[in-house]
């Protein structure tokens, strides 16, 4: 699978998990589920150009938006972690892992 093929994918991922969240509620809660939503604010900068990056600019790309998203996935993480919502957190940290992955291979 290619980067960009793998790319799309995490998108499609994280925007699945932060649909699956429904709303955030007030205060605190609501807090979780913004930071998890940026994430796929910075995801889908290039979600549709990701396939005509030349491969020599994938990494000079690539990097800066995967690693917002990561940031913003960890802070969700935190935050579900420290409501008791562990099955989130986890899925969150899954998704995580697989951006970090991702950006090893670049």
């Amino acid at each position: 699978m290619t980067i960009s093929d793998r790319y799309r994918e995490i998108t499609r991922e994280v925007q699945t998990f932060v649909t699956s969240l429904g709303e955030g509620g007030e205060g605190e809660a609501n807090r979780r589920f913004r930071e998890a939503g940026k994430a796929v604010v910075a995801l889908e900068e290039l979600r549709d150009s990701v396939g005509d990056i030349p491969r020599i600019k994938l990494e000079s790309k690539l990097t800066p938006v995967l690693l917002k998203a990561h940031q913003k996935l960890d802070q969700a993480r935190l935050l579900f972690e420290e409501a008791g919502e562990e099955d989130r957190a986890a899925k969150s940290w899954e998704l995580e892992q697989r951006i970090y992955r991702l950006l090893n291979d670049l």
